[in-house]
């Protein structure tokens, strides 16, 4: 008499659950990486870019003034500093605007308020850490001015 023992093969069963669990995470992928946010460019871009051309005249003109034109960060005292040339103080008009690449929510603006050195302080202690574009658009005698400098704010 012969005993024959009906054994079932688990690689059909392996297979398909392997197949199974791949599609749930590739689902559950998908569906996370759509909810994710991306402000790579302002709402506006397509507004912004016909007003460009007078922009680059304004960087070209802050270029003749890029060794009094300045933007720092003292990460001891928690500041940006914007420092610009002296005779660009009395009259000065404009705004800063810090700019956030990775989100666009956390962007600020500031007007301008030099002193008679032409320094200006602004607080970071609420900023998030991490890079920050600051835009600095000022007008002298009817000519624009635009500084545009990278920083990276730090806490100490």
């Amino acid at each position: 008499m012969s005993t024959t023992t009906n054994r079932r093969n688990l690689w059909p069963t392996a297979i398909i659950g392997f197949f199974v669990v791949a599609i749930i995470f590739l689902g559950s992928f998908i569906a996370w990486a759509m909810r994710q946010r991306e402000d790579l460019v302002s709402a506006d871009y397509y507004d912004r870019e016909v007003l460009y051309q007078r922009q680059l005249d304004s960087m070209n003109r802050s270029q003749l003034l890029a060794a009094q034109a300045v933007v720092t960060f003292e990460p001891a005292r928690q500041v940006i500093v914007i420092t610009l040339p002296a005779e660009q103080t009395r009259g000065a008009t404009g705004h800063i605007q810090l700019y956030r690449p990775s989100d666009a929510r956390l962007d600020r603006e500031v007007p301008l308020a030099l002193t008679a050195e032409g320094i200006q302080r602004l607080d970071t202690r609420e900023l998030r850490e991490g890079l920050w574009k600051v835009r600095v658009k000022w007008k002298v005698g009817g000519e624009e001015f635009f500084l545009d400098q990278p920083v990276i704010v730090t806490s100490s």
